[in-house]
């Protein structure tokens, strides 16, 4: 909400300053159509250039983001800590083969099961079953799994910005684009250099909307969503980095309750619970 608000007031003070300092928008909505035909058929040219399918698919996702932004709230914290609560009081108790049934089969697992959201969130499953299913192989050197780990975190994230680096480069064109397309309509003011005063003023200034809507576009819109949607998916990235926690704690001998509470710190601080609203939760914990 807050970035569809900003939006508008940020179009609201730029063309509400413009009124009220005298200009006439009669200049600019007789050019517009053609001026974005330019410059936003030529960024949407160079974006299709520069990207694959696949980015191209998922940078368009990303505007999913940008407005509802990041999907994990509190609820979703307690509800992984819970999970990995278990994972690794199992696996302290009864031993890694415990945990075979649930990390084979995480979509017939009782404990997934409990937990639909995470259940279906590939990247959480796959974090999650890998890194216990090396537990079980003796690999149980928590330094080696936690580098590993990290560097399996960093690419995610990597390619989790890949759609906010597309939309910035597009930013970063458009004041370009913009110039362009002012020039042509220099040329086509200057074919027509035999009118009158009247007529090239109006003529030069639908060719400065081509400069003021590149510079417009790149700075008071894509600049904007690329940067909300660098925070959403930095904000996401933590959600991951919470399993990470919890399970390098555990494999350096921590208790259940340790091993979880290093993972709640690693929590975004507007989404951590509390100490107690996690306890009380994992007290009440049953999963068959």
């Amino acid at each position: 909400m807050t970035t569809i608000a900003g939006l508008v007031f940020m179009l609201a003070c730029v063309f509400g300053g413009y009124i009220a300092a005298g200009g006439k928008m009669e200049i600019i909505m007789k050019a517009l159509p053609f001026e974005m035909l330019m410059i936003g058929g030529a960024a949407i040219g160079t974006f299709l250039m520069a990207n694959s399918i696949a980015d191209i698919k998922h940078t368009l996702g990303g505007f999913g983001k940008i407005f509802k932004g990041a999907r994990f709230k509190k609820a979703d914290y307690v509800e992984m800590l819970s999970l990995l609560y278990f994972f690794v009081r199992l696996a302290q108790t009864k031993g890694a083969m415990a945990l075979e049934p649930h990390i084979e089969k995480p979509e017939e697992s009782s404990a997934f099961g409990k937990f639909p959201k995470i259940q279906k969130d590939h990247h959480a499953v796959a974090l999650i079953c890998d890194y216990l299913r090396m537990v079980g192989m003796n690999a149980d050197d928590p330094h080696q799994i936690e580098d590993v780990m990290a560097r399996e975190l960093k690419k995610l994230h990597q390619e989790e910005m890949h759609p906010s680096h597309a939309m910035q480069t597009v930013a970063d064109a458009l004041p370009a684009l913009g110039i362009v397309a002012a020039v042509l309509g220099v040329i086509k003011t200057m074919g027509s250099i035999d009118q009158p005063p009247a007529v090239l003023g109006k003529m030069i200034g639908g060719a400065l909307v081509g400069t003021f809507l590149g510079v417009l576009l790149a700075y008071g819109l894509m600049a904007p969503f690329a940067g909300r949607l660098k925070g959403v998916v930095e904000e996401e990235s933590k959600y991951y980095e919470v399993i990470r926690a919890v399970l390098v704690a555990h494999l350096h001998g921590n208790a259940p309750q340790v091993a979880v509470e290093t993972g709640r710190k690693m929590a975004p601080s507007g989404h951590m619970p509390s100490f107690q609203e996690l306890e009380q939760v994992l007290q009440e914990l049953q999963i068959a």
